[in-house]
């Protein structure tokens, strides 16, 4: 097994090992003295998942109650989040009470941000069943849903008690969703270390996957224990985002995954940072061949015109101007704010 801890508020372990899913229950006992769980999961996990995870919770003396919401990006609404939350009030969870999310970043970004307010907030833990949750989202308390107006713009920062990250998980995956997960991990290695990204690019993922999970959540537990609440540091984690939550909004958040408007959008911004003489050349080609290998789209249908319009609804705007973070070279990155007037001039230059 391998272990490391987040030092931000209480402090909590991730643990990685395969089949630890099976044993979820006993890891989870050690951290809460809650009676009853709330385990929240989607249509596509908990049908595969649900004896391992109940068995195991139930066995260390859990009761367990289920809430199943359907699968996809749709279902990322204060509407679900209320829907759970009144779920837990019908049955009567407690403060001492534990939500458990199964199942990857919609789940646990949901049912997070449910644990959150009910209450005004009670423990979860986190265990992640796919490559995007285990090498990001279930590191670092971000939580959220969707809203028309734009990606993740209601939400709260509510660390977990537990993540708890099982390889095996991924072996169920579809083809697209592993990619998916793979753009946030080259995401990692954009912003923080050119030894991982030339990993991901000069290997097969698939066999070397366990490393590349182990060596993502410890770079991102280090970046959230510096800045928990996104004011510095923890803004180099949205490279690629201003313009991917962008390109998601232009879709409705359904006809393209988080994953492959992430790269769009890491493509989008490396050419603009070359174009205006900030990121070594080359870097944007090396960027869309990586996507490439891991089967994700290099561009989008929409205008460049169209995706920074759409950027103005981006939580990074601070009012006159948007953080952008912009490579210097393949792990090396900096937070780049620039004026509204200035946005359209310094991406068309590309």
């Amino acid at each position: 097994m391998r272990s490391l801890r987040v030092n931000v508020g209480k402090g909590y372990e991730i643990l990685i090992e395969k089949g630890i899913i099976s044993s979820c229950g006993d890891y989870i006992k050690n951290v809460s003295k809650a009676k009853k769980v709330c385990l929240i999961s989607d249509t596509n996990v908990y049908p595969i998942y649900k004896d391992k995870v109940i068995k195991s919770l139930e066995e260390n003396g859990f009761e367990v109650i289920k809430y199943v919401f359907e699968a996809g990006e749709g279902s990322k609404t204060i509407q679900t989040v209320i829907e759970m939350v009144e779920f837990m009030a019908e049955n009567a969870l407690t403060r001492n009470d534990l939500v458990v999310a199964l199942g990857g970043g919609v789940c646990g970004d949901m049912a997070g941000f449910a644990a959150s307010i009910y209450l005004r907030g009670i423990e979860f833990a986190q265990i992640p069943t796919s490559l995007l949750a285990q090498v990001d989202s279930s590191v670092g308390g971000k939580t959220a849903v969707d809203l028309p107006q734009g990606k993740n713009l209601c939400g709260a920062f509510h660390q977990p008690c537990i993540v708890l990250i099982d390889p095996d998980t991924l072996n169920t995956l579809t083809p697209e969703y592993f990619s998916d997960g793979m753009a946030e991990a080259i995401k990692m290695g954009c912003i923080k270390s050119s030894s991982l990204f030339e990993k991901i690019e000069n290997e097969d993922a698939k066999e070397i996957i366990d490393d590349i999970i182990f060596e993502c959540v410890s770079l991102k537990a280090t970046v959230v224990e510096n800045d928990e609440k996104e004011k510095g540091e923890r803004a180099l984690l949205n490279f690629g985002h201003t313009a991917g939550h962008a390109i998601e909004k232009l879709h409705n958040f359904t006809t393209i995954s988080h994953g492959e408007a992430v790269g769009i959008g890491m493509v989008i911004v490396s050419k603009a940072g070359e174009a205006n003489g900030i990121t070594e050349k080359g870097t944007a080609d090396r960027i869309i061949k990586v996507l490439q290998k891991y089967n994700l789209k290099i561009k989008d249908n929409h205008s460049l015109t169209d995706i920074i319009t759409a950027m103005n609804s981006d939580k990074k705007r601070t009012g006159t101007a948007i953080n952008f973070i912009l490579l210097y070279s393949i792990g090396e990155s900096f937070i780049n704010p620039i004026n509204n007037e200035e946005i359209e001039k310094f991406f068309k230059m590309n």
